[in-house]
C-alpha cells in the first residue's frame, strides 16, 4: 500500500507521513494490519445479535481441580456495562448434578469484566473461590431487560445446542451449559480413603465379602468403614492355612494375615 510506504519513508517521491514526525513501527503495523484485514469500514454500526464463540472450561468438560477462572469467548466486542453479576452467573447444583430443585447455590466471583486486551471475551474470576466437586451450570443471559450486549446495542443470542457460535439468529435467549469438577480420590493411609478406593468398589460388592451367609467370602463384611475395621482388626483369619494369625495386627503388617 502507498500508504505504507509513506508512512514508513519508502515511496518513490515526497516526504514521509506524517510531517510531523515519524510514527512508531507498533502503530505502522496497526496500520498494516488493518489493511491486510480487509481495510473494512468499521464505523457501520454492527447489526444483528451477538454469539458466544467459546467458553473455558469447555461445556460439558469433567476438570480434576477447580478452574481460575471461567472465560468466554463472543464474535464482537462487548459492552462492559452489561456484563456482571446477574448477567454472567454461575451455580453450583448442590450435589444432585440438577439445576430445578432450590438447592442451588451462586458462586460469588471478585470480578466479572471484559478485559481491555480482549473486549470480545468476559472473565468470570475464581481466585480465592473455593469450590468443591460438584456440577456446575454457567448462565449467560441474553434475556431482557439486562442482557449482554455489544457496544451497538444488540444483545446475545445464546441458546445452545453444544457446538459454537451459539444461537438462532434471533436476539435474546440465555446461553446455558456446564461442566464438573471431580478431584481424584488420593489413596492414603487412613480407613476412609482405603475404604473408597480398595474395599468398597473391589471387595464390598456381590458373591464377595459383603457379610452374607455362614462361610467365607460372604461372611466378612467389607461393604463399609465400620465393618472393614471389625472385620479385619484383630479378627483370627479363617481361610485354610492362616495359622491363627489375625488378619490385621495393629501396627505389625508383617505378622498380619492380610498382606
Amino acid at each position: 500500500s502507498y500508504l505504507i510506504q509513506k508512512l514508513e519513508g519508502t515511496a518513490s517521491g515526497g516526504g514521509s507521513m506524517p510531517p510531523s514526525g515519524a510514527l512508531d513501527q507498533a502503530t505502522i503495523d496497526t496500520i498494516r494490519q488493518w489493511i491486510t484485514d480487509g481495510a473494512i469500514d468499521d464505523r457501520v454500526a454492527a447489526s444483528g445479535p451477538i454469539k458466544v464463540t467459546s467458553l473455558s472450561p469447555a461445556p460439558l468438560s469433567v476438570l480434576d481441580a477447580p478452574p481460575a477462572s471461567i472465560v468466554a469467548g463472543f464474535d464482537r466486542d462487548l459492552d462492559a456495562s452489561t456484563v456482571n453479576a446477574n448477567t454472567f452467573v454461575v451455580l453450583a447444583s448442590g450435589g444432585d448434578g440438577t439445576f430445578s430443585d432450590g438447592n442451588e447455590t451462586q458462586i460469588v466471583s471478585p470480578l466479572i469484566s471484559v478485559p481491555a486486551a480482549n473486549p470480545r471475551s468476559a472473565v468470570f474470576d475464581l481466585t480465592g473461590v473455593a469450590m468443591v466437586d460438584d456440577d456446575y451450570q454457567v448462565i449467560l443471559s441474553g434475556t431482557a431487560p439486562s442482557p449482554i450486549m455489544d457496544l451497538d446495542g444488540n444483545a446475545l443470542d445464546g441458546e445452545f445446542a453444544g457446538a459454537f457460535p451459539s444461537g438462532n439468529d434471533v436476539a435474546g435467549g440465555d446461553f446455558l451449559t456446564q461442566f464438573t469438577i471431580s478431584t481424584p480420590v488420593v489413596l492414603g493411609p487412613t480407613l476412609p480413603q482405603i475404604q473408597a478406593i480398595v474395599f468398597g468398589p473391589s471387595c464390598g460388592t456381590a458373591g464377595c465379602h459383603t457379610g452374607g451367609g455362614a462361610n467365607l467370602p460372604g461372611v466378612m463384611d467389607l461393604s463399609s468403614e465400620q465393618a472393614s475395621f471389625d472385620n479385619l482388626v484383630n479378627v483370627p483369619a479363617l481361610q485354610v492355612g492362616g495359622g491363627g494369625a489375625f488378619r490385621v495386627v495393629p501396627g505389625d503388617p508383617d505378622n498380619s494375615y492380610l498382606r
